[in-house]
């Protein structure tokens, strides 16, 4: 027996995740982030519907941005998240469930190059509007 698609999204959860997306936005933007690039994950992956990718300039600007992150989700939208890589803060992962961040030095940020990884057509990857 053929599968069913899945359902789509309630307009809540869309409302939500949207939210989520603008809030993850404007809060790297506030915090000067550098080359922010949100690539949406809708129809290529499970994992979240998007995924944000942003530079700071040390790891003491990761760390910050990270922390001042994951407390406005937690005030805004009343979220908690699972974060990794704090301590050394050369990339540090937020998992919010429907937006994945990842912020990084840039050296770290070339070496990886998540974008290329994740946006699988050029147009994908398009830079994340402020």
């Amino acid at each position: 027996m053929p599968k069913s698609p899945p359902a789509p999204p309630e307009d809540g959860a869309l409302e939500r995740t949207r939210a989520l997306h603008e809030l993850v936005l404007r809060s790297l933007d506030d915090d000067k982030a550098v080359e922010v690039v949100s690539i949406p994950l809708t129809g290529k992956s499970n994992i979240a519907d998007h995924m944000v990718i942003a530079s700071g300039r040390s790891s003491r600007q990761v760390a910050s941005m990270a922390q001042k992150l994951t407390e406005r989700i937690k005030q805004e939208l009343g979220r908690s998240v699972r974060i990794e890589g704090l301590p050394v803060a050369d990339w540090v992962l937020i998992d919010a469930d429907d937006v994945i961040v990842h912020l990084f030095r840039p050296e770290v940020r070339s070496f990886y190059n998540l974008e290329r990884m994740w946006a699988f057509e050029e147009r994908s990857a398009a830079p994340a509007m402020a």
